[in-house]
């Protein structure tokens, strides 16, 4: 028999999840309350209030998901879909082909549009792609790439659907409170996300948020939404705001304790410092890898500040440097995905471990674990390269 477990303090500078502050962890252990107590349905109302501020939207139809940012993306595919629909799917990385997983078992078909990995999305392949389908009601795509680190322009994006009288599905799960999002003013449909990134939340749990748009195309399906636990004519019995909850499912108390306690932190430190803040470590953290000799896999104009890919020079061990800064350091860094396995890193400033010292320290112990290998990097400059941008 085994005993308690007790893990080791990791500084998370991966694709996900990020360092948890410990006032998230001290929510997670506060006393458990009964998932429709009068109290925890007031926490559920505040817990709400706080998601639209970080998605700046006012939709009524805004609430966490009980499970991980993929039943999220579920959650608005199943809900927006029939069978016959078309879909126009935007995909650059990884993420954009579970978009196209999602479409077609609906039973809806996928028109696919291509980009290359560490590319944005092409806004003139998706308006040739809604001119070559006029029938096509949903535009899909990813609003920032967990697997190249690279942003599309959600802004024209959501434009472009509506002005083909498309809904526009779209996945925020790296972006939210990491960079400008603004759902109201986009006019973005629906949208999806997770705790474990910028958010600095326990995985587990997904916030979405349907616009009026949305909801309307909800409440006019003919066919009954394929997954019970995702559907959200259901849901809204248990979220919709009304003091008489209807009992869907048992909530996640705990979970959503520490859901609220990191939206509170955001709100605290205000979205655009959030912003700002990631804005200011990724430039720092960029000046000091290219001070080393390191380049970026991202052209500057489409990086997300928040998930930094870089190239990994010519004979290093990509699978020794990432073993070498977990077990020596205690830092987690990510692998490159797919197309890109053994020639990025992701290296994540996300939410709370978007830090001043995360920076130096991420660099100190690169630059120490790369000399020891050989390669060809500059020694000495990278920390005051990163310092200088800090300072600045």
């Amino acid at each position: 028999m085994t005993g308690s477990f007790y893990p080791p303090q990791r500084t998370l500078m991966g694709p996900g999840p990020s360092d948890v502050p410990a006032r998230v962890l001290g929510a997670l252990a506060r006393p458990t309350l009964g998932h429709l107590d009068p109290l925890f349905v007031g926490l559920m109302d505040e817990i709400k209030a706080l998601l639209q501020y970080a998605f700046k939207t006012r939709n009524e139809l805004t609430l966490p998901v009980s499970a991980p940012g993929s039943a999220g993306m579920e959650a608005c595919f199943v809900n927006l879909l029939a069978p016959g629909d078309t879909v126009i799917v935007c995909a650059n990385g990884v993420f954009g082909g579970r978009m196209k997983e999602n479409v077609e078992r609906c039973g809806a078909t996928a028109v696919m549009v291509e980009d290359a990995w560490g590319q944005p999305v092409s806004l003139d392949k998706v308006q040739a792609a809604f001119a070559d389908h006029p029938e096509a009601s949903v535009l899909a795509f990813v609003h920032a790439e967990t697997s190249t680190g690279v942003r599309s322009d959600a802004a024209a994006l959501c434009a472009l659907a509506r002005e083909h009288g498309a809904l526009s599905i779209v996945d925020t799960v790296t972006s939210l409170g990491g960079i400008e999002l603004d759902v109201d003013g986009w006019g973005a449909d629906a949208v999806y996300s997770g705790t474990q990134k910028c958010l600095s939340c326990v995985p587990g749990i997904s916030p979405v948020t349907f616009s009026p748009r949305a909801v309307e195309r909800i409440n006019a399906r003919e066919h009954k939404v394929q997954s019970w636990f995702l559907d959200m004519q259901l849901v809204m019995g248990y979220w919709g705001g009304n003091t008489k909850r209807a009992y869907h499912h048992t909530a996640p108390v705990n979970a959503l304790y520490a859901l609220h306690e990191s939206l509170v932190m955001l709100r605290e430190e205000g979205l655009e410092t959030a912003w700002a803040r990631h804005a200011r470590n990724h430039a720092a953290l960029v000046a000091g890898l290219e001070a080393m000799g390191l380049s970026m896999a991202v052209a500057a104009e489409h990086r997300l500040p928040q998930l930094n890919a870089v190239n990994i020079p010519e004979g290093v061990d990509d699978a020794a440097v990432r073993s070498a800064l977990l077990n020596e350091f205690d830092l987690e860094i990510g692998a490159g995905l797919g197309a890109l396995a053994g020639k990025t890193w992701r290296i994540g400033l996300m939410g709370h471990s978007s830090r001043e010292r995360n920076v130096i320290t991420l660099l100190a112990a690169l630059e120490s674990v790369l000399g020891r290998q050989g390669a060809p990097i500059t020694h000495g400059d990278a920390l005051p390269a990163a310092q200088a941008v800090l300072a600045g």
